[in-house]
């Protein structure tokens, strides 16, 4: 069994295992329509060599009405082992944004689903070229199919329902990854039909205040101030939330490197409780008290 250092692997650590057949490379990019930024072509025009490609959309639950939301598990597992990825491998997952905006979604859904050999590439493709590492075009060569297991952590999930019982109690920290202007309700959110604002009592953290300018993510010591400083205690649990459930895991990755325990991922995220006339909203920056 291949020891992983953590949530995060370095560069080297990865250059240093290549030719490994049990240590597979998955470039899990994503971005907004807005962003003007197509992941796809961007894989195939340079990647980390022998990366498979980790297919957010396609990866998701087809039938719900939601953007990004966990697929079943029988389903997760069978496009995981036809593209060659085993129980006995260990997935090294990046992206190419420079701030974890969906590695670490792809991350986290390997572990929900019970495959614990799986970290992110610190600072991901940028720090990947950045450090003069090569790079190959096109898709990469196939694996042979096999199987993959998924056992779904179903406490690690939260649902419109806990958000609920969460509400005025405070029990769990709610966590928002959004930008400033989203969560404050001073931007419009980007999918249509959504109100601004966040949901009551939540803190914000957004996602790309968790890194350095080299995608790096921040040492142990800063992530506590920037956590603290929004008035989140990071050895309470924590329930992440962002638009549609991917950033959040950014969130998430950084609380592991900090040894938090007991947090866990919104999955509707904003899109659902923004979306729905029956769920209460505040906007402006968050009241000074901490529950």
């Amino acid at each position: 069994m291949r020891t992983l250092p953590g949530p995060l692997v370095s560069t080297s650590w990865l250059a240093d295992r290549f030719g490994d057949p049990h240590v597979v490379v998955m470039d899990a990019s994503w971005y907004l329509p807005a962003s003007g930024r197509d992941a796809r072509a961007e894989y195939l025009a340079g990647h980390v060599p022998g990366a498979l490609w980790f297919d957010l959309d396609g990866l998701s639950d087809q039938s719900s009405p939601l953007p990004h939301m966990l697929p079943a598990p029988n389903a997760f597992a069978a496009a995981i082992g036809a593209i060659g990825v085993g129980d006995q491998d260990t997935v090294i997952v990046y992206d190419g944004s420079g701030s974890n905006l969906s590695a670490a979604r792809a991350w986290w859904t390997f572990r929900v689903f019970g495959h614990d050999r799986v970290a992110v590439l610190d600072g991901g493709l940028g720090k990947w070229k950045a450090d003069g590492r090569p790079l190959e075009a096109g898709p990469a060569p196939g694996r042979v199919p096999t199987s993959f297991t998924a056992r779904v952590r179903r406490e690690w999930i939260w649902t419109l329902e806990d958000v609920r019982a969460n509400l005025g109690r405070g029990t769990v920290q709610v966590v928002d990854a959004r930008g400033g202007a989203r969560f404050e309700g001073t931007e419009p959110e980007p999918r249509p039909g959504l109100r601004s604002g966040h949901i009551p009592g939540s803190r914000n953290v957004p996602y790309s205040a968790l890194v350095n300018s080299d995608g790096t993510l921040l040492s142990r010591e800063r992530l506590r101030q920037v956590f603290q400083a929004a008035g989140v205690d990071p050895e309470r649990p924590v329930a992440a939330s962002c638009g549609s459930g991917v950033t959040a895991c950014a969130v998430l990755l950084a609380l592991e490197t900090l040894g938090g325990s007991g947090n866990v991922l919104y999955d509707g995220s904003w899109t659902e409780w923004g979306g729905r006339a029956d769920t209460p909203v505040e906007t402006g920056s968050p009241s000074p008290s901490v529950p």
